[in-house]
């Protein structure tokens, strides 16, 4: 017989007993809903790419290279036209439907259930990622230093990297898997959802561009994972068959 570990046979007292029990209760309820939070991740592997140890630091407060970097988004806001700010807004919504026009028609996702799948696990992958880069740089936006270049609802989020550079950046490289025959168009698109951002004066250029070095990490370390790898080539073969 197996040796078992046993509790002292004391008696316990009315008012502990009803408090041991709901301790027993609270900690089993902690870890059924603690387990399933350390594998969260279809994609990213441990040790995927992390932004605070990948990027340099965003120009200083109150440096010089800050200086520039804010002079170019007061010319690039004051220079943007009516069409451009349209656009702006538009791709601040992060819609896959944006790479539409550079994919062409048949790139319909109501159509095409497995493509879609995967575009929403990337980009539910890609949220932690960016929130962690963010609260290491805690930067802050153009608007908050000149409140001229103010336009549209304040963002919560700290600044540097951009999240809509990274995730622009990412969705191209994903969908240029997808269609890559069409690769030129679909990067230019992910490129113009991170300038975007200066137009409006919600970003710095630099915050653009740690964006997108950020998102080509990730979608590198996206191709190492078997599950994705698997996912991309269901959608690859439904995109086909809807070709056909």
């Amino acid at each position: 017989m197996s040796a078992q570990f046993e509790l002292p046979s004391v008696p316990l007292k009315p008012k502990v007993a009803p408090f041991l029990t709901s301790a027993a209760l609270f900690v089993s309820l902690l870890l059924a809903f603690c387990g399933p939070a350390t594998a969260q991740s279809l994609y990213f592997q441990p040790g995927a790419p992390d932004g605070a140890a990948l990027l340099p630091p965003p120009p200083p407060r109150g440096s010089a290279e800050e200086a520039a970097d804010l002079d170019c988004v007061r010319a690039v806001f004051k220079a943007r036209t009516p069409a451009e700010q349209a656009s702006a807004t538009m791709s601040s919504g992060l819609s896959f439907s944006l790479f539409a026009p550079a994919i062409g028609p048949h790139f319909d996702l109501s159509r095409l259930p497995k493509t879609a799948a995967l575009l929403q696990q990337v980009k539910k992958e890609l949220g932690a990622p960016i929130d962690k880069a963010k609260d290491h740089f805690k930067r802050i936006r153009p608007y908050q230093i000149d409140d001229h270049l103010s336009l549209g609802a304040p963002e919560p989020s700290f600044a540097y990297p951009s999240g809509h550079s990274t995730r622009g950046t990412v969705y191209a490289l994903v969908l240029v898997e997808l269609f890559p025959d069409k690769r030129e168009a679909i990067l230019a698109v992910g490129r113009d959802i991170g300038w975007h951002r200066v137009l409006i004066g919600k970003h710095f250029p630099t915050d653009i561009y740690a964006g997108r070095v950020f998102g080509q990490a990730l979608a590198h370390a996206l191709q190492q994972s078997p599950t994705f790898q698997h996912d991309l080539e269901a959608a690859r073969e439904e995109i086909k068959s809807s070709l056909q």
